[in-house]
């Protein structure tokens, strides 16, 4: 065997008819299982033998058999195709038509998600719901995972994603706190401490240069909204937030939001997944459903807001 052979993969229809040829254990059954003629099975697979510089087959009268070299390359080579199989029928069957799993952020899943899920449930009540929590995104392969939502620009390698909905980024603290420090306009950030996440479009100078206020800078930093949430929450401070994950504080007077001024991010909330993974019956309901609440979901944008447009390139990684 050559040194390049080594190096390089063998030509693929090669030793694909060389992989049926082995389990079928004849050049004409082959020939039948793929339609071409046995000359075209036969020619195929002289040509990988001499690509490898090594016979695969014994040929006989009515049969051919494989050489000690062949049985090492079928062994491999039948896994391999398997898992290639295995691989086109996940893409277009579901293993589990019975349960939904799906992945996302886990501010996104506290704040948004896990409240409305009640309603998907009534709506498929044969369904059963498994939700992962994290910032990883997921890779699908070796995974039950059926979706992913994730925040960031919508590009993920290898797969199809779908716009969901975009998102506004206010400021907001508790009511105690802002009595106790006389916040109330953008002007009176600097009496109070500005809490900040570590993604990047939550960082405090890039809002406060977008809407043109100076307001001080960040003395509290997070790695993770649910964190710069709960300061808030816990009187530390004013954290800048996506209007998707405050919403329902602000609602309840849990949190108040200060000034009139929001910015919308270029990045905003995206459904992805293997393309064939949408053609699932359980996603393709799920995102209809999820689509529907994040088209109401707009309507609960605070009125009477001056909203500037984030056009700042986002560089950090996507979640």
């Amino acid at each position: 065997m050559s040194n390049a052979s080594t190096t390089r993969m063998p030509p693929l229809q090669g030793l694909y008819y060389f992989y049926q040829a082995a389990h079928l254990g004849s050049f004409k059954a082959a020939a039948n299982e793929l339609f071409v003629t046995a000359a075209a099975i036969s020619q195929q697979i002289r040509l990988l033998e001499e690509w490898l510089d090594t016979p695969l087959f014994y040929r006989q009268h009515r049969k051919v058999t494989l050489t000690p070299e062949g049985e090492i390359l079928f062994s491999h080579a039948q896994q391999g195709f398997r898992s290639i199989l295995n691989g086109v029928w996940l893409l277009n069957n579901d293993p589990g038509p019975h349960q939904l799993s799906l992945s996302t952020v886990p501010s996104f899943s506290q704040n948004w998600l896990v409240p409305r899920l009640a309603k998907f449930r009534a709506s498929y009540p044969d369904l059963s719901i498994m939700l992962e929590s994290t910032t990883t995104l997921n890779t699908f392969e070796q995974s039950s995972i059926d979706l992913c939502i994730r925040y960031g620009g919508g590009h993920y390698d290898g797969l199809h994603s779908e716009w969901l909905m975009g998102d506004i980024l206010y400021p907001v603290c508790h009511p105690l706190y802002q009595q106790q420090e006389g916040i109330y306009t953008l002007e009176d950030l600097p009496k109070g401490h500005l809490i900040s996440d570590m993604w990047r479009d939550m960082d405090w100078t890039r809002w406060l240069n977008t809407v043109g206020i100076a307001g001080g800078s960040s003395t509290i930093t997070y790695n993770g909204s649910n964190y710069a949430i709960e300061g808030a929450l816990s009187l530390q401070g004013i954290v800048l937030a996506r209007h998707s994950l405050v919403q329902r504080y602000i609602a309840d007077g849990t949190l108040v939001r200060i000034g009139r001024a929001a910015v919308k991010p270029t990045n905003g909330y995206f459904l992805c997944a293997p393309a064939g993974y949408f053609k699932r019956d359980k996603v393709d309901q799920f995102c209809c459903w999820i689509k529907q609440q994040a088209d109401e979901f707009k309507a609960t944008w605070p009125r009477e807001i001056t909203l500037y447009n984030d056009t700042h390139a986002v560089t950090q990684r996507e979640h």
